[in-house]
């Protein structure tokens, strides 16, 4: 059954892409080639990158969001951003993206505290999720989904989580620039596992209404597979939110799906 009152997101994460010169032209571009209704739309650019973004699209009905944030509201944290300080410039944020996983170390606890200063900076955090290439071959991916989100929410309030309105990206981090394709099937699989956990971790109804977003070498091209899933409902999209076409192409077909569960006209 479909759960009528998930929104459809599509989330561009521009990673370290751009600068200030030229970040404002592209998100205007993209944000007028992607007005679809029942469709929420969000660049994620470069700290450096937010106010000229911001500007470029405070005319359209597209939200700005941060790549990551620091678990501290403030302190001597040298080249870090705190929470407090994106007000203003972002309302969402990305939270424990794989890269950061990767190449700063980030633990689902500290990736759990990032969360509350989200929570209590009223920044929607998107929480990414995902397995190595070598957990799903060896049949562990749910196992190491679980223990992701176990290790960020346990003792958190899904109350104070769901009113900031989280929302949960699983990218199988094997599929990520790879050339080896997750399906359809894998990322429903997952989202069922996902809710499952949040279930467990005391979520109840709150756990069919949250969004769960696919991230893996998402395009145009192959989006449809994923959107074709009851279970999925947008997609957090990486070097192709770079790319107006691709993205006008995404947000198109995210309307029509937005359109098919009862979300637009």
């Amino acid at each position: 059954m479909i759960e009528p009152m998930r929104p459809i997101v599509v989330a561009g994460n521009w990673k370290m892409h751009t600068t200030p010169s030229d970040a404002g032209d592209l998100a205007r571009t993209i944000a007028a080639r992607t007005r679809e209704a029942g469709v929420i739309r969000v660049i994620c650019p470069p700290f450096v990158c937010l106010a000229a973004v911001g500007d470029a699209v405070r005319d359209e009905d597209v939200g700005v969001g941060a790549q990551t944030v620091h678990h501290e509201a403030h302190g001597a944290f040298t080249g870090e951003i705190a929470a407090p300080m994106l007000r203003g410039l972002a309302t969402w944020v990305i939270v424990g993206h794989s890269e950061r996983r990767r190449d700063a170390g980030e633990t689902d606890d500290l990736i759990g505290r990032k969360l509350d200063r989200a929570v209590e900076n009223d920044l929607r955090p998107i929480l990414c999720v995902g397995e190595q290439l070598a957990d799903r071959d060896a049949g562990r991916a749910a196992e190491v989904v679980d223990g992701q989100l176990r290790g960020a929410l346990t003792e958190r309030d899904p109350a104070a989580l769901a009113a900031v309105g989280l929302v949960i990206a699983y990218e199988p981090v094997w599929a990520i620039g790879t050339g080896r394709n997750a399906r359809g099937v894998d990322a429903s699989a997952m989202a069922d596992t996902i809710r499952t956990t949040l279930d467990g971790l005391g979520w109840g109804e709150r756990a069919t209404r949250l969004p769960v977003l696919y991230g893996g070498s998402v395009t145009s091209a192959n989006i449809g597979e994923f959107f074709d899933e009851p279970s999925i409902d947008g997609a957090l999209v990486g070097g192709a939110s770079l790319k107006p076409d691709e993205m006008a192409g995404i947000v198109a077909r995210a309307a029509l799906t937005a359109r098919a569960r009862g979300l637009a006209a």
